[in-house]
């Protein structure tokens, strides 16, 4: 039995390799990604300036480290299959249509069927276009105090610049420049982690109040998004199956460390509940005893986190719309980058504030829908339905039926939570 499976495994290997060959020969006319490209890749668009917020009043701080350590530990791997279901898919349906660039559309066409098509479709542009406003708006403000140029020539900048880099450069080219700014997130994140624990309380980490963590959950899941760019990472890495885990499991384990340990050196400076209740944001206490240093330091963390999640949620929306517009797979075509940088950049610079509103109903509710309870489904259907393709790629989440069913109950359960929460408040 050992010995088939073995067999099979290989035929399907095979099968795989043979469709990118052709694929590379015929549509994709493109370079194929290195690893560290795409690990680089995952960890930038996952690293955003949420981090800096993850241990405010409203987040963590209620539930204390330990038991919001547990949540981000767990949100992480919530996250990580999430994402490894969407490559599984992904690359069964670049298998089945025998074509690269495959997104969200032609994945949930093939598997959910014309009304999951419109589902999926309106939450990925709306929560694509809302991270993509707020990240314009605020890298505008800090590139306009920096520089001293008006709001409207830093936010045209900022787009010209990191939007030229997604649609001119090679995935080499894009890959290192996501590896430079993710070393000067790392740089910049450990002198705002050296200057925060100058006053660290061992004892504050063990507090623990497991019954706050679900309100905590919807924002540190948002923390956690990357899974935009996977299809883009299985075309990158030609369906290699092993490498796309390998990227998602490493890509998303920097940002899960940093979470942690800026989690604890903030939570672990609160000692008393007496001065917990005075920061509802840690950063100000930061700001108020490093003063300048404390400001500089934020704002090079903040554009450097914003530039990387900025040319990943480009890269995944423009690969979506090419998809969407069934544009020629593999071509550079301005028409989705240009769809993809003008709207926010304009929207931005009208009235970011309803945005931002929005941007809170989207992380209690669009990511949980579109990148929990949507994978499960679309993976669900591609394997067992009986008009899933012939080529039958090994799956990238053990388990079964019932992962699946604890991946869509898991993110169900939450929504609902967080819709009786609201109601009860209203």
């Amino acid at each position: 039995m050992s010995l088939l499976k073995g067999q099979h495994s290989q035929q399907q290997e095979y099968e795989v390799e043979r469709l990118f060959s052709n694929l590379n020969q015929v549509t994709l006319k493109r370079e194929p990604g290195s690893l560290s490209s795409a690990i680089f890749l995952v960890a930038g668009t996952t690293i955003g300036v949420g981090i800096l917020a993850i241990p405010a009043e409203s987040v963590t701080q209620e539930s204390g480290f330990l038991a919001s350590s547990v949540a981000c530990i767990l949100c992480w791997i919530f996250m990580v299959t999430t994402g490894l279901l969407i490559a599984e898919v992904n690359v069964n349906t670049m298998c089945e249509l025998g074509s690269g660039g495959v997104s969200l559309v032609s994945m949930a066409k093939r598997t959910l069927g014309v009304a999951g098509v419109q589902f999926s479709c309106w939450s990925y542009i709306f929560i694509h276009y809302a991270l993509l406003i707020a990240y314009v708006a605020r890298s505008s403000d800090i590139l306009t105090n920096f520089l001293g140029i008006p709001l409207w020539e830093s936010a045209t900048l900022f787009s010209l610049v990191f939007g030229g880099i997604c649609y001119f450069g090679s995935q080499r080219f894009i890959g290192a420049v996501n590896g430079v700014l993710v070393f000067g997130i790392i740089i910049s994140f450990t002198s705002l982690v050296v200057a925060a624990s100058g006053d660290l309380h061992l004892d504050a980490l063990l507090k623990a109040n497991f019954s706050a963590v679900p309100m905590s959950i919807p924002i540190i899941a948002l923390s956690f998004v990357y899974q935009n760019v996977v299809p883009v990472l299985c075309t990158n890495l030609e369906g290699n199956l092993s490498k796309v885990r390998t990227a998602i499991v490493l890509g998303t384990a920097i940002p899960l460390g940093l979470f942690l340990v800026w989690d604890g050196v903030i939570l672990g400076s609160i000692s008393t509940p007496e001065m917990a209740d005075k920061i509802a944001d840690p950063l100000q206490q930061l700001l108020s005893t490093n003063g300048v240093v404390g400001v500089t330091i934020i704002q090079a963390f903040s554009f450097l986190a914003i530039g990387t999640s900025y040319i990943g949620f480009v890269l995944g929306l423009s690969d979506f719309l090419a998809d969407f517009l069934k544009l020629p797979a593999g071509e550079n075509k301005p028409l989705p980058y240009i769809l993809t940088l003008i709207p926010p950049l304009v929207l931005a610079l009208l009235d970011p504030e309803i945005f931002f509103k929005a941007l809170d109903f989207a992380g209690t509710y669009g990511v949980l829908v579109l990148f929990g309870i949507i994978p499960a489904a679309m993976a669900w259907s591609d394997r067992y339905s009986s008009s899933s393709t012939s080529i039958k790629l090994q799956q990238l989440v053990p388990g079964g039926k019932v992962t699946l069913s604890l991946v869509m109950g898991a993110a169900g359960f939450i929504i609902l939570s967080e819709i009786l929460e609201n109601f009860m408040h209203l």
